[in-house]
């Protein structure tokens, strides 16, 4: 199969979605891999190393596009990549598309492509292994986020840690999937009070992980006990994520109102829509904005930050998936039950029933389908 990997688009963010290691066990497989010319630069592989690597360097991503049977990039796709994608492709990605605008997810579905959304896979055991992936980076890159906004001037001035004599900060976590997990042993690690936020199963399984007595509290995600976790929070995270479905808001426009003037909300969710009723997408050169009185960061694509990290880690998850598939058609996709379980649109209809009811849209059945 002929394989294009663009450089992406998005400003600032250096991901790619395929390393030289990677891409040289793919061309071991027989698969044609066209990398645009600095697409892995800013994540550690220069295109010298590409070539070593067996992969073919283009100069335009027009070229990537138009080489390529399957494109595999990182983000949901921009207008202008939506532009360049043919008929017949299959287009894999972060699709993030229950948040999509009405415009762009039409533009993606009268283009007819197939899309393979690396939320939505899972393997044998119901797990998603490419969300959990850059869920685990997200989650304890939240800390160091965290920490840079509660730095003067511009936010409250203090110290995750506190000090003899001064009490640490006050952390929020809503959902304790592996986003609110990892964020609170990271947030525990560095001596932040946490608190976590979740339903009475999900909390059980993290009273058996957490061995940090009195460090890490967990709570009912009631609407009271969230308003009142809120309200004394220097820092709430929000790590509400449905594969598929818009995100809820859980914490509404009230009790954002109610949170310290100065305090932070750094909302995971928001590639689903987020789960605070303040939240609008930010971008890594302009990520936070102020609403009542409250420091907002909400950039969907924030484990840019550590581009090379962030890449590794979906590249030794994705290439086995990769290896799979071959010039056959998408059909060939519905034989394979993981791959399968990813395909959101085939050729510009949508398969996926979550997508279809967050989108208001037709559902199509694929032969075979229960």
């Amino acid at each position: 199969m002929d394989i294009g990997i663009p450089k992406e688009v998005r400003d600032l963010d250096q991901r790619v979605a395929l390393g030289t290691n990677s891409v040289a066990q793919l061309v071991a497989s027989g698969h044609h891999v066209y990398v645009q010319t600095g697409a892995g630069t800013g994540a550690g592989f220069a295109d010298d190393q590409y070539v070593q690597a067996g992969a073919t360097i283009v100069y335009s991503a027009e070229e990537a596009y138009k080489r390529a049977q399957l494109v595999c990039k990182v983000s949901t796709p921009s207008l202008e990549e939506i532009d360049e994608l043919m008929p017949e492709q299959i287009l894999c990605t972060f699709g993030h598309l229950a948040a999509a605008s009405k415009t762009r997810f039409q533009k993606l579905l009268d283009k007819q492509v197939t899309v393979l959304a690396y939320e939505m896979l899972r393997d044998e055991d119901g797990t998603h292994p490419l969300l959990r992936a850059m869920s685990e980076i997200a989650g304890r890159l939240v800390p160091q986020v965290a920490a840079r906004l509660l730095e003067s001037p511009h936010g409250r001035g203090l110290l995750l840690s506190g000090i003899p004599g001064l009490p640490p900060a006050e952390v929020c976590i809503l959902g304790a999937g592996e986003v609110g997990f990892n964020a609170a042993r990271a947030f525990a690690g560095l001596g932040a009070q946490v608190t976590v936020l979740d339903e009475a199963r999900r909390l059980a399984e993290l009273d058996r992980v957490f061995d940090v007595p009195g460090r890490i509290r967990l709570m009912y995600a009631y609407p009271d006990q969230i308003a009142k976790a809120a309200a004394f929070a220097d820092v709430l995270v929000g790590a509400i994520l449905r594969p598929g479905e818009r995100t809820p808001h859980l914490v509404t426009e009230t009790m954002v109102k109610g949170m310290r003037p100065g305090a932070i909300i750094i909302d995971v969710s928001v590639d689903q829509g987020g789960c605070v009723a303040t939240t609008r997408p930010t971008t890594m050169r302009d990520p936070t904005y102020v609403k009542h009185g409250v420091i907002h960061y909400c950039v969907p694509n924030f484990t840019g930050l550590v581009a090379r990290t962030a890449s590794r880690a979906l590249s030794n998850m994705l290439r086995p998936y990769l290896q799979r598939l071959d010039a056959n058609t998408p059909d060939e996709l519905r034989g394979d039950a993981e791959l399968r379980s990813a395909m959101v649109v085939y050729r510009g209809h949508v398969v996926d029933p979550r997508l279809a009811t967050a989108q208001g849209v037709e559902l199509m059945s694929l032969r075979g389908d229960a």
